[in-house]
């Protein structure tokens, strides 16, 4: 694989057989094996400690920050980076986290942390997309970490005020929801082996199970409201239809996160519903199509459970206030309830006993007849 081979600077030094002329006196058996003599070896070069540095943050603190989940820590603190030592694009995607990372931890020198975090990331995009086309069973283990690296680096980097970030598409900046479906579509052909490779301990089982559908009273209030209100929403049977779906893939989303036995909302399964939402939802919310805005307004409670880790905390509020900004007075009651809960930094869907609070709910296929 070219991006392997390249990603190592030392290549082994030349072994010359040199042959000794010392005999014992009157012993034929005198002779002496040939020995190795190493006659180009590399000097020691400078070091780079700053990249060093960054390594050793990535393995020690932000290896533990990818995931709430125990299992796939060791495999981020010492799977992903011997991934990274034969894969160039790799590391460089390591260490623009670790950089990110640093800028949070140390604000004082959050630009100069941010700048390295963007040469090692500028770095590593040219050789992972050159080399996308040529994914096999040895590469795509790096090729997967990198993608969810590059999850965290987009979340992590810094937000423009007053806008969606890179919630829209435009011909300089990247669309998050399409960054995340991207990442999930260039990986699909090679699942398969992800999924018996070293990180297949990365990949939260049953994610995408549907088998699960009870919710919170009030979450179930306002999805079955939000299904009434595609039912008419405009833009033709075509839109209506995105829509709907769109709140299904919520609803399963929600249901999935409130039945965890774990306290905290794991990130994969929080990052199915970009997964799932249909392109027309996509292309319908680059448009800022009001019924759009109000669906990913809900959204953004599952955002805000999130809040916790370091890359995606204030995402829920930044992506509201947002919405907010976008939508008419007539359209701003629709996101009362999301836009309050966050506010109140409730985590509405985090998991309780069956109580009467609890209702049993519609299966996800019967939702379209809410």
């Amino acid at each position: 694989n070219a991006i392997s081979e390249a990603s190592s600077p030392l290549h082994p030094p030349k072994l010359i057989s040199q042959v000794s002329d010392s005999r014992s006196p009157g012993s034929a058996r005198s002779e002496k094996k040939p020995r190795p003599v190493i006659t180009n070896a590399l000097q020691p070069g400078e070091l780079h400690m700053g990249d060093l540095e960054l390594l050793h943050q990535f393995v020690t603190e932000t290896c533990y920050t990818t995931s709430n989940r125990r299992e796939s820590h060791e495999l981020w603190r010492v799977t992903v980076p011997k991934e990274g030592f034969n894969h160039d694009f790799l590391m460089r995607g390591i260490l623009a986290v670790a950089a990110l990372h640093f800028s949070h931890l140390r604000p004082e020198r959050a630009a100069d942390y941010q700048h390295i975090a963007i040469t090692h990331q500028d770095r590593a995009l040219g050789p992972f997309q050159a080399a996308m086309t040529n994914m096999t069973e040895s590469n795509c283990h790096a090729f997967f970490a990198l993608s969810s690296l590059i999850v965290v680096y987009e979340f992590a980097s810094p937000r423009t005020p007053g806008s969606l970030a890179f919630t829209y598409e435009s011909k300089d900046s990247t669309n998050w929801l399409s960054m995340i479906r991207g990442v999930n579509s260039i990986l699909m052909p090679s699942w398969p082996w992800v999924e018996n490779g070293p990180l297949r301990g990365l990949l939260q089982p049953g994610v995408f199970d549907t088998s699960i559908t009870r919710l919170p009273k009030a979450a179930d209030h306002q999805l079955r409201q939000l299904a009434e209100l595609c039912e008419t929403a405009a833009g033709g049977d075509e839109a209506v239809e995105a829509y709907k779906e769109a709140v299904k893939a919520l609803r399963k989303c929600f249901a999935k996160i409130f039945t965890r036995s774990s306290v905290e909302c794991e990130i994969g399964t929080a990052f199915t519903w970009p997964v799932e939402v249909p392109d027309k939802f996509i292309q319908l919310l680059q448009a800022r199509a009001p019924e759009a805005l109000v669906i990913l307004a809900h959204y953004c409670v599952v955002l805000h459970h999130l809040d916790n880790y370091w890359w995606l905390n204030g995402w829920a509020t930044h992506v509201m206030e947002s919405i907010y900004s976008e939508l008419s007075e007539s359209w701003r009651d629709w996101i009362q309830w999301p836009s309050s809960t966050i506010a109140r930094d409730e985590r509405c869907l985090i998991w309780r006993p069956l109580s009467p609070g609890m209702l049993p709910i519609q299966t996800p296929g019967s939702i379209n007849s809410a």
